[in-house]
C-alpha cells in the first residue's frame, strides 16, 4: 500500500505512475464513450459526434501545453516535437518523432491502445483517419499556426504495415 494519503505526499515514481494511470483512464472513458454511441447508432455517427469532440479537445490540450511547457507562440518543429511528446495519452503508446529537415516532422505510431483495445474485443480497427486529421491538424495549427497536416498513413488505409498511423507535419514559411 501506498504511504501517501494526498497526491502532494507521492513520490516521483509514484507520480509518474498515477500519471500513467491518468492517461488510461482518460483513454478508457474515451473509448467506452464512443463505443456507446457506436453500439446505439452505429460507426459512421459515433465518428461524427468524435470529431466534434476532438475539434474542441485538440485546441485545448495544445494551449495548456503551450502554456506549461513556455512554447511560446509559433514554436515550430521544436515546439511541436516536445508538445507531442507531453500529450495526455503520450505514456501509452509507443512512437517516434522523425525530424525530415528543417520543416518537416513525422509522427509515427507503432503500438496504438485504442486499435489493440478494439481488437481484444473483437471489434473492427476504428478507422481513425478523419477524426485524426482534425486531431493532428488542430493540435499542430494551435502550436503554430503555420503547420500544414498531411496523412501518411491511418486506418482505414494504412500505407505502411509497420506503423498504425503515421502523420507528417510541414511548416509553412
Amino acid at each position: 500500500m501506498i504511504k501517501a494519503n494526498v497526491i502532494d505526499d507521492l513520490s516521483r515514481e509514484e507520480l509518474l505512475e498515477l500519471c500513467k494511470i491518468y492517461a488510461k483512464n482518460w483513454l478508457a472513458h474515451d473509448g467506452l464513450w464512443f463505443q456507446a454511441i457506436e453500439t446505439k447508432y452505429n460507426m459512421d455517427v459515433a465518428i461524427e459526434m468524435d470529431e466534434e469532440a476532438w475539434r474542441k479537445f485538440t485546441v485545448i490540450e495544445a494551449k495548456r501545453l503551450i502554456d506549461f511547457l513556455q512554447l511560446g507562440e509559433n514554436s515550430g518543429i521544436a515546439g511541436l516535437k516536445k508538445a507531442l511528446c507531453f500529450r495526455l495519452y503520450a505514456p501509452l503508446n509507443e512512437d517516434e518523432i522523425v525530424i525530415m529537415d528543417d520543416n518537416v516532422l513525422e509522427y509515427r505510431v507503432k503500438t496504438c491502445r485504442v486499435q489493440a483495445a478494439r481488437r481484444r474485443k473483437g471489434m473492427q480497427d476504428f478507422p481513425c483517419r478523419s477524426v485524426g486529421l482534425i486531431e493532428y491538424s488542430l493540435f499542430a495549427k494551435t502550436i503554430d499556426e503555420r503547420f500544414e497536416t498531411e496523412v501518411i498513413s491511418c486506418p482505414p488505409e494504412i500505407t505502411n504495415q509497420d506503423f498504425h498511423c503515421i502523420w507528417r507535419f510541414t511548416l509553412k514559411e
